[in-house]
């Protein structure tokens, strides 16, 4: 690997370093004889960290990072002064399977720039892949950008060789995106996605009737937002990525801080990303997801924002009192997912564990369920009365905001109480 190749990469893996939405899950790639490397199924790949925290074991890289787009919020828009490089399709698949072979890497998350028109881009790219998985045999795992306003065919031909595909909308609505990016519009973003979905419905059609049939983008797509860039409300990004989540083969909203990498006067003057944002997005997406939750229940009209300094499970039960207290030994398993304290594993649990007899409280905690939390929304034969009901939500929020400082104010009415007797 000469000098002119690692300079490339140190350039190229630093534009792509502000894509997030490249986790890698829910496939298995075999090897096969005479191929290197496998996908491993369910588990993701995760085994190496990068200087921020972050797990990476693909290598995550652009192609080039020339755009034709000038959008105001990406460090690689045609109007700002950096290195610019671009590796030839050869380069960066000797790359990959050279890293492989070190065993720097498992697999490849592969984005671009725009140059020329977004299907001269595209096509470059498939052939990345197209020859890892060809002449080379590279079983590991792909994750492919598709970049917006390409063709029905390059979408096609890549998601043979991609385990995952992926369009970023970037911007939750479009007013704002055309605002920040002029040359983007959503019609070139959701076109990429609605081929992806066509094509993965196609392949399994194909292969309940041919058992071999090639797959298409097994893993299914994802889709990334950026967070903090325009005034979008909590409530207005979790009604896209609801209305995302409903159609088939999206696995994941990823939701990205918006970072200020540009002097630009139509983005927001901060200092830093809003990571404790981003985080509760992340969490009301995990309701959404896991837990039965609607968009509309975590973020309203009322309360269009997710609250910082409570999880929204927990938020959402203290706007809802009268939802509670659950009995843990008669609610089924989707109010018991309601709970705050109570997730997926420990609702199941409940559930199976309550058939041989009363679950009590030493039960339930060794269950997995976080009392603290628990206590103030459930009932078992056990449990003292102490619940949101008998208290008051304000309580509740001071006593798991505040903890010590409510135990000293319930220690103090509990001696008044002890000398008023």
């Amino acid at each position: 690997m000469n000098e002119a190749i690692l300079n490339k990469l140190k350039t190229l893996a630093e534009s792509a370093k502000y894509d997030v939405s490249c986790a890698s899950s829910g496939t298995v790639r075999r090897n096969q004889s005479g191929g290197i490397g496998n996908a491993v199924g369910g588990m993701g790949i995760c085994h190496s960290f990068a200087d921020d925290g972050r797990c990476v074991s693909l290598l995550k890289i652009m192609l080039t990072n020339h755009c034709i787009y000038d959008c105001a919020y990406c460090i690689n828009r045609r109007s700002n002064d950096i290195r610019r490089t671009t590796f030839s399709v050869s380069e960066l698949v000797e790359l990959t399977v050279e890293f492989y072979r070190r065993n720097y890497i498992e697999g490849l998350f592969l984005s671009s720039g725009i140059v020329r028109n977004p299907d001269y881009t595209m096509e470059r790219m498939v052939c990345v892949v197209k020859d890892l998985r060809r002449q080379h045999r590279f079983n590991g795992y792909i994750h492919l950008k598709s970049i917006p306003g390409c063709s029905r065919e390059l979408v096609a031909e890549g998601g043979l060789y991609a385990d995952r595909m992926s369009v970023n909308i970037e911007i939750p609505s479009e007013s704002n995106l055309k605002l920040l990016a002029p040359e983007k519009n959503y019609q070139a973003i959701f076109n990429p996605m609605q081929h992806i979905q066509q094509g993965m419905l196609q392949s399994l059609e194909d292969r309940r009737r041919f058992r071999h049939a090639p797959r298409f983008v097994p893993a299914g797509q994802s889709t990334q937002m950026i967070v903090g860039a325009t005034p979008e409300t909590d409530r207005d990004i979790l009604r896209v990525s609801s209305a995302l989540y409903r159609r088939p083969g999206m696995k994941r909203v990823y939701y990205s801080g918006y970072i200020p990498v540009n002097a630009d006067a139509r983005l927001p003057a901060i200092k830093q990303a809003p990571l404790v944002r981003e985080n509760r997005l992340y969490q009301a997406d995990w309701l959404m997801r896991f837990y039965g939750f609607d968009a509309n229940e975590l973020a309203d009209d009322r309360y269009p924002d997710l609250e910082t300094d409570i999880d929204p499970k927990l938020a959402w039960a203290l706007r809802h009192p009268e939802f509670f207290p659950v009995d843990v030994n008669t609610g089924d398993y989707a109010i018991l997912l309601r709970v705050p304290g109570i997730g997926v594993k420990s609702a199941g649990l409940i559930v199976a564990s309550r058939r041989y007899g009363q679950l009590s409280s030493e039960q339930l905690k060794k269950i997995g369920i976080v009392m603290k939390k628990a206590r103030y929304f459930i009932t078992c034969r056990e449990l003292p009365v102490c619940t949101i009901q008998e208290t008051s939500p304000e309580y509740v929020r001071k006593a798991l905001t505040e903890p010590k400082k409510c135990k000293m104010v319930h220690d103090a009415q509990q001696l008044s109480i002890l000398f008023s007797d």
